[in-house]
């Protein structure tokens, strides 16, 4: 569904939503650096505020369903960065990156994982428009995801990453050392890429991986292509700081992979009752539509969205605290 938001406003946000993500790179790249837990906590609320008077503008121009769409989208696809950037913090200590450059590798995996999402935005809508029997597939995906989510150990996608990057060492020459974040470097007087390359491969693969779960999950909220666009920029700003805030505390929250799976699970049921609410393939109730099938709200997915995060990551706290006092 469309909300039909002005379109004088949806240019103006996404030209100053553009703007605010290109200063971020320049200032990475002019003064590379590792943030301090202040400045890194400043900029996290700060994105974080942002989204929460954007949605807030929202609700003033457009309306209340348009709002809650945005705050639910931004809250599921923010949640599904938490794990991907668990995934990064392997990554960088696997191949040992420098602190220093970690910032400009972090903004170059954003940038490619808002590129890759932008792309399967564009193809979920097209299929959307098309199919609307995809929601049942979309639905099917998101359930299988939640179970590999809560049981897969990360130790699977380091192997399927550790197969792809031990392929790329076979074929390409790299130099031993790292040259900043250069890909390229001049070693023995001949030319040849660095390990940053394969640095990023990975981080690619793991936004390749991670974008597959998200955009269905985001059309399960909602199927307007602002409020998706929006949700997922959102959800990517200050995921660059919140690494080097929580790098050494993700281990920590152990059970916020269950939340995580949780909402996709829950995503899941919603897009496949959509999808019987919708009916129109001929094998399944004749081809009409099952009335029978109930239309979850998006102020109920917002609620349990919110409350499966916080129960989560509560329950990490408290178990990291009695594992402490054991001690």
């Amino acid at each position: 569904m469309h909300l039909d938001l002005p379109l004088a406003f949806e240019i103006g946000a996404f030209a100053v939503l553009l703007a605010i993500l290109a200063a971020d790179i320049l200032l990475i790249f002019k003064r590379p650096h590792i943030p301090s837990a202040k400045e890194s906590t400043v900029f996290v609320v700060f994105y974080a505020l942002l989204a929460v008077i954007f949605g807030l503008i929202i609700l003033w121009i457009g309306n209340a369903e348009a709002s809650s769409q945005f705050y639910a989208g931004w809250l599921t696809e923010y949640s599904l960065s938490l794990d991907n950037l668990f995934v990064f913090v392997i990554i960088m200590n696997r191949f040992n990156v420098a602190k220093k450059y970690q910032q400009e590798v972090l903004m170059v995996g954003i940038i490619m994982a808002l590129i890759l999402r932008g792309i399967f935005i564009l193809a979920g809508a097209a299929l959307i428009e098309s199919f609307s029997a995809i929601f049942y597939l979309f639905g099917a995906f998101l359930i299988y995801t939640a179970y590999h989510q809560a049981f897969r150990g990360h130790d699977d996608d380091e192997e399927t990453e550790s197969k792809l990057i031990s392929t790329l060492r076979k074929r390409i020459k790299f130099s031993p050392e790292y040259d900043g974040a250069k890909i390229r470097t001049v070693h023995n007087g001949k030319k040849m890429f660095t390990p940053m390359l394969v640095v990023f491969v990975a981080i690619a693969l793991t936004d390749v991986m991670f974008a597959f779960d998200s955009i269905p999950a985001i059309f399960g909220i909602t199927t307007d292509p602002f409020i998706v666009f929006t949700a997922n920029i959102f959800a990517m700003m200050g995921l660059r700081q919140l690494y080097f805030l929580l790098g050494g505390l993700l281990d920590s929250l152990e059970y916020l992979k269950y939340g995580i799976a949780f909402i996709l699970a829950f995503i899941g049921v919603k897009l496949v009752a959509h999808a019987m609410h919708v009916n129109e393939l001929p094998f399944i109730n004749g081809g009409a539509h099952i009335e029978w099938a109930p239309e979850i709200s998006t102020n109920t997915s917002l609620i349990v969205i919110v409350a499966s995060i916080a129960v989560s990551a509560i329950a990490s706290i408290i178990k990291v605290r009695r594992d402490l006092a054991k001690r």
